[in-house]
């Protein structure tokens, strides 16, 4: 069928069509492929209990987990201080200096305003979540003009609830206390065990990579190296650009709901500046309690707090997310929002914050292999055959 006369003579264009064709089918498969070794592994995960059990270990080493995070994140910073001949014990200090004057420097401007704040939601939330009731009520009788619902009784059931939920935070507040006291005092203890942890790691850090260079067979060597490498900087670059994009978020955001006259701005603006780590989905988990609040002070401040959050949005998409985040991530939206919805599904909230990064390593991985094994080759010379 490829012959396009008498002489024998080879059909270009068909040939070209049909290897077309088997790159997009070839494309597809290996999708398919990836994201059902995703599916088959969150699976297992959560029928072994895996991500159960691995918690437990991270708690427990918690402190070496987080010595082992500082001393990865800084590294870099470090090794070119230390191309420059500076010591690395002297370049260790300084980003310990520079680390610790930073944490100060943050506890003392927003904490005290941040604790102030959240004693001062903590006396308004009564007449806050009867406003709460009030709106809701006030929708569902503008709406329901056939009288479907029993007002009076859904009333009662809500004023009920509340009520409810409110004594049960008052009869077990000193419980809740100290939860939150042993949660604060053990977490603080093992952050400063981590600091100090983090400090011989990243002094020794070198080392640690030249061991398991070591380990790793010599004709692995050079493909473990450059894996590696690709993954560290992969990953680097997308916490440094999500760092960044969460203090713009919180500043620009406290600043808008302070002008909008929201209670709490701070408290609010932390909120949306944490649920922001999640793509697509995290700024409007972060912006619903908010403007719920501020609808309940008034319509008017709900309206301010709704142009509040769409300008920081829109600053977001077009400044803040373009120009430090760049191109980092290289993934395709719906690919991210797919990993979303399985992370989500399998791991909860903790799962569609790690699920972006661990997409982007699958992603790093695959290539390499690809690269490796002369697939990404194979597609190149197609494609340039179809150009040609």
């Amino acid at each position: 069928m490829f012959r396009k006369n008498k002489d024998k003579e080879v059909d270009i264009t068909s040939l070209n069509n049909i290897l077309h064709t088997g790159k997009k089918l070839i494309n597809i498969g290996y999708f398919m492929a990836i994201v059902c070794l995703i599916l088959l592994g969150t699976y297992l995960i959560k029928e072994w209990k895996i991500l159960k059990y691995i918690g437990e270990i991270l708690y427990v080493v918690s402190p070496i987990f987080i010595g082992f995070l500082i001393a990865w994140f800084f590294e870099p910073f470090v090794s070119m201080l230390q191309e420059k001949k500076v010591p690395r014990i002297i370049g260790c200090i300084f980003v310990y200096i520079f680390l610790i004057g930073l944490l100060f420097l943050i506890s003392y401007l927003f904490i005290p305003s941040l604790i102030s704040q959240v004693k001062d939601f903590v006396k308004v939330a009564p007449s806050i979540f009867s406003n709460v009731t009030d709106f809701i009520l006030n929708i569902v009788e503008r709406f329901d003009s056939g009288g479907f619902v029993n007002v009076s009784s859904l009333r009662k059931e809500i004023t009920s609830r509340v009520t409810e939920w409110g004594l049960g935070i008052g009869s077990d507040l000193p419980k809740y206390l100290f939860t939150a006291g042993k949660t604060l005092v053990n977490g603080g203890i093992n952050f400063v065990l981590g600091l100090m942890i983090g400090f011989y790691l990243l002094f020794d850090f070198y080392k640690v990579s030249s061991t398991i260079d070591q380990i790793i067979p010599a004709s692995w060597r050079d493909g473990y190296r450059e894996l590696t490498t690709r993954i560290n900087t992969s990953l680097r670059n997308y916490v440094q650009g999500v760092l960044i994009i969460m203090l713009l978020v919180f500043i620009t955001q406290s600043i808008g709901l302070s002008i909008a006259g929201l209670t709490s701005p701070i408290l609010f603006a932390l909120f949306c500046a944490v649920t922001d780590i999640i793509p697509y989905f995290g700024p409007y988990i972060g912006a619903i309690p908010a403007i719920i609040v501020g609808f309940t002070i008034s319509p008017l401040t709900g309206i301010f707090v709704c142009v509040s959050i769409l300008i920081v949005q829109l600053l977001e998409n077009n400044f803040y997310q373009p120009i430090i985040m760049g191109h980092t991530m290289q993934l395709h939206p719906v690919t991210i929002m797919l990993g979303l919805l399985i992370f989500q599904h399998f791991f909860g909230i903790l799962g569609m914050v790690l699920a972006t990064p661990v997409i982007a390593c699958c992603k790093v991985i695959f290539i390499f292999v690809a690269e490796r094994t002369g697939f990404m080759k194979y597609l190149n010379a197609v494609e340039e055959e179809e150009t040609a």
